[in-house]
């Protein structure tokens, strides 16, 4: 039986989720690293698994992301919420609005981000920083030096501002995989960090 099957909503509906134990030793490590880590395995794992190239691309780049960054883990987690709220993704607004909320220590940000990020209790730089997120999601062509040089008169380097773009065009990719792939929020996200 799969972690899937165990839950009662399964990781994913419009493709197969795979048994855990049939899949690559590192991967099955990943996820049991991960189960240890959170006390349970996320969903994404899990759907992600179907395909284990793409997972390991996938992890990889996240890992950098949040690993190797100018940024805070709070603001990643604030960009990552604000742009899958402007995608309308139930997944990663649920998953990451508890890492937002988590890394911010706020418990009511996370669905100020999702629901509209220009009226969060955010600062002025972290508002620039989400308005920049948000335009390259919704109007990417439109983001101009303009843009990069209002980030930078808030403080955030060239590399920051890299980092703010990286972050939000990865989760345009995972907002667009988990509405294909109709991936579900694991109960435990919603309860953490209250």
């Amino acid at each position: 039986m799969s972690d899937a099957d165990t839950d009662s909503d399964p990781a994913m509906t419009r493709f197969p989720v795979p048994d855990v134990e049939d899949l690559p030793a590192d991967l099955r490590d990943r996820i049991e690293a991960e189960r240890e880590d959170a006390g349970f395995v996320p969903n994404v794992f899990l759907a992600l698994a179907y395909r284990p190239s793409h997972f390991r691309a996938f992890f990889d780049y996240y890992d950098a992301l949040v690993e190797n960054t100018e940024l805070e883990r709070a603001e990643v987690e604030m960009i990552v919420v604000a742009v899958s709220g402007a995608n309308d993704c139930l997944y990663c607004t649920v998953a990451h609005g508890a890492l937002a909320r988590i890394y911010a220590s706020d418990p009511h940000l996370a669905e100020q981000l999702a629901s509209n990020h220009r009226t969060a209790d955010v600062s002025e730089a972290h508002r620039a920083m989400l308005d920049f997120a948000v335009k390259l999601t919704t109007d990417g062509p439109a983001v101009e030096e303009s843009d990069v040089e209002e980030l930078e008169s808030y403080g955030f380097s060239r590399r920051a501002v890299w980092d703010i773009g990286s972050v939000a065009a990865f989760f345009n990719l995972s907002n667009r995989l988990a509405h294909l792939a109709d991936m579900r929020p694991n109960e435990e996200f919603y309860d953490l960090g209250r």
